[in-house]
């Protein structure tokens, strides 16, 4: 029980923090959903650094990782958000955007998880 609400608490403030950048971040005169990408992006790198971290110094317990990787990362990025922006672009028929967005979301997210999981070795 203590697990689910460890999930439960992170989940719910990656959430409102998502919630949060999407307010601020989207753009609704361009369509373009600043806001979901930087959540995910930065998403990305929390958790490299967070999972990089417990494997290098084995001092995070399965509780911090349950509520910082599992809730907090999970609630904060949104594969589904973003799978809803793609079909939106592609329902207007803008290909460009598309394929922008998709390419950027999934090279730089990758990007950010080996960015953090390498920040943690240097340090």
């Amino acid at each position: 029980m203590k697990q689910l609400l460890l999930v439960f608490l992170g989940g719910g403030a990656g959430s409102v923090l998502r919630f949060l950048f999407g307010k601020f971040l989207n753009n609704p005169q361009t369509g373009i959903p600043l806001g979901t990408f930087a959540a995910n992006i930065l998403g990305s790198l929390l958790i490299g650094l967070i999972l990089g971290w417990a494997a290098k110094n084995e001092t995070i317990s399965e509780h911090t990782l349950l509520l910082l990787a599992t809730g907090f990362c999970g609630g904060f990025t949104t594969f589904s958000t973003f799978a809803y922006e793609n079909h939106v672009f592609l329902k207007n028929g803008d290909f460009s955007l598309f394929a922008i967005y998709t390419l950027a979301s999934f090279v730089i997210g990758f990007l950010m998880v080996f960015l953090g999981i390498f920040l943690v070795k240097l340090f």
